[in-house]
């Protein structure tokens, strides 16, 4: 996926959104009745965690959070997968320690540093694999408009800043469906940060009886406090990387330039030396970037001379544990 287009976030639709509006409409019309399909049950919960539009709203972060918990109430969390970016894969494939990106994609490489991670196209297939390897629970990642698993919960994740853009649907603008055509699949909406967007999808979830949980996306404070000590470059291959641009200022880093690449950008040697040519002309020797962008990077291209690329993890904080807590007492009811 490139860089989601810049109208797509206008709060109303400019002439390219109207101009691509009627094709919106038929896409949207499209998944909406592709969502009302009878999904299969593997006989195991399945806790989907998904977003109303195209592109990052937080669902990596969210998921893992999600999955720290249930561990600590003794269920065996497994992710299910379908490995955007990488090689496909067809039958099911538990990630391993020697697993690479290009085959089973960046969001599997992080996941699985938490719990299991099944990576496979076929959904029920995956999902069938995760319940014989002893998932009591299985997290599937993205899926919200995909009707092939009977989900037990799906919270869609939304950023309090952005929320669905223009509320039109691709490519005039960011949504899956129409999000009336939504709602109706939504068990709980997570809301991270504050803004007026969020407020609204709030207004709206709790106007169709649907709980609202509130997130923060903060930092890891120990390697914030590490980048903080001097001039840092930045760089970013995710579905909007200029939050992660906004995010690294409003926590005090000077950054002196930042770079955006397209969404699962395979970062080539060539891409490395631009990084590195371009951090000793702005005088720095830390570079930093994303978990899912590290991961792309081999590790003997990650330091160079002087410059050294890391990444500032992230983590997801619920406002209100006890929300949660009664997700899970549904789910392992």
């Amino acid at each position: 996926m490139h860089h989601a287009p810049e109208f797509w976030w206008l709060k109303q639709p400019n002439w390219q959104a109207r101009l691509l509006a009627p094709f919106g409409a038929l896409y949207g019309a499209i998944t909406a009745q592709r969502m009302a399909g009878h999904g299969h049950f593997v006989g195991v919960p399945v806790m989907c965690v998904g977003n109303f539009i195209a592109g990052g709203a937080g669902k990596t972060p969210v998921a893992i959070a999600l999955a720290q918990v249930m561990k600590q109430h003794n269920l065996k969390p497994f992710f299910l997968t379908r490995g955007y970016g990488a090689t496909p894969q067809t039958t099911p494939h538990r990630v391993g320690d020697d697993d690479d990106y290009k085959n089973v994609g960046d969001e599997a490489l992080v996941l699985a540093r938490t719990a299991p991670v099944i990576v496979c196209t076929d959904r029920i297939k995956g999902a069938y694999a995760a319940a014989e390897q002893g998932a009591d629970v299985i997290i599937m990642d993205d899926g919200l408009q995909n009707p092939s698993l009977k989900k037990t919960r799906s919270l869609a994740v939304v950023d309090g800043m952005s929320g669905v853009g223009n509320g039109l649907c691709l490519p005039a603008g960011p949504l899956r469906a129409p999000l009336e055509a939504q709602w109706p699949y939504v068990s709980g909406l997570v809301v991270i940060g504050e803004g007026e967007a969020g407020h609204e999808l709030t207004r709206q979830a709790i106007a169709h009886d649907i709980p609202v949980i509130k997130a923060h996306l903060t930092p890891s404070i120990g390697t914030l406090n590490y980048i903080r000590q001097r001039p840092v470059m930045a760089f970013a291959g995710i579905g909007r990387p200029s939050k992660f641009f906004t995010m690294l200022r409003a926590y005090g880093v000077e950054v002196m330039e930042h770079l955006a690449f397209p969404d699962h950008h395979p970062f080539s040697a060539s891409d490395i030396d631009l990084l590195m040519k371009r951090a000793r002309q702005n005088g720095v020797t830390l570079i930093v970037t994303t978990e899912k962008d590290l991961v792309r990077i081999p590790q003997d291209l990650r330091s160079h001379e002087s410059v050294t690329i890391i990444a500032l993890p992230v983590e997801i904080h619920f406002d209100d544990m006890s929300q949660i807590e009664r997700f899970f007492h549904l789910m392992s009811k």
